[in-house]
């Protein structure tokens, strides 16, 4: 395969990959849970260990703090005592991946250098999560003898077409699935993906579906979500139709300021 044809192979074999490790998380596919972190702990995003999305994501499902730059640990907003100690550099940089563009592009190195150096000073200050990086290194190792000595490939070639556009794509959903609101019901969002990205997603662009039921299984949020509908009041959800829209409302438009409106 050619190289330049890489990224199209490789980018949504680790967004999906991510995906996966998202249903492992929620208890899936067994309810064994070393057993889940094992068959889904492959590092193939290189940067995040799973030990510590694991705990992340589970503090993100705590609906009081859902978008809370402070509480809520894969929101995209700041407090406003933060905003008023970033440079100009840093503001600009918040206000560029706050368009679709710029999460696409840059987001993954973004989130990417933003998670290591809150990493590295946590280590600094003795809070360090040794487990989870010492799985994580062991993790990146076995990744490494694969390309390296089987395949043959660069590790620049796989960070390039396999873990930056993955990281990209998986950036693509979470894009439009939370907005700061004052109740916790307004704060997530649903996108009615085409079904390659349903499928690549795992359902999870229904985000209030899976809000609502984290544990349940990626196969079963559809049929969920039209019961859920058709049973409750829906008034003041946010819903769109497809990431193509998302597209137009956004991709060299600013979505909403990077200061949390309530924090």
């Amino acid at each position: 395969m050619p190289e330049w044809l890489l990224p199209l192979a490789g980018a949504p074999l680790v967004a999906w990959h991510a995906s996966y490790q998202h249903e492992a998380i929620h208890g899936h596919p067994t309810r064994i849970g070393w057993l889940n972190a094992t068959l889904a702990g492959l590092p193939l995003m290189l940067w995040v260990p799973y030990g510590i999305y694991r705990d992340s994501h589970l503090k993100h499902h705590e609906n009081e703090f859902l978008t809370d730059p402070i509480e809520d640990p894969e929101s995209f907003y700041a407090s406003r005592g933060q905003w008023a100690l970033y440079s100009t550099p840093r503001r600009l940089l918040h206000r560029a991946v706050n368009t679709l563009a710029g999460r696409l592009v840059i987001g993954p190195l973004f989130v990417g250098a933003l998670f290591l150096c809150r990493e590295a000073m946590a280590f600094l200050r003795g809070r360090g999560r040794w487990k989870a990086w010492g799985l994580h290194v062991a993790g990146v190792a076995v990744l490494l003898v694969w390309l390296l000595l089987v395949c043959g490939m660069p590790l620049w070639t796989y960070i390039l077409c396999f873990a930056y556009p993955g990281t990209g794509l998986l950036l693509l959903r979470s894009f439009a699935e939370h907005h700061a609101a004052r109740e916790p019901e307004g704060r997530t969002a649903i996108v009615e993906a085409e079904k390659p990205f349903a499928l690549l997603f795992l359902n999870n662009n229904l985000h209030v579906a899976h809000h609502t039921r984290p544990g349940m299984p990626w196969y079963r949020l559809p049929e969920y979500e039209v019961v859920r509908r058709l049973g409750a009041s829906t008034a003041g959800e946010r819903v769109y139709r497809g990431y193509r829209e998302i597209a137009r409302r956004w991709l060299f438009r600013v979505k909403e300021s990077p200061v949390h409106p309530y924090r």
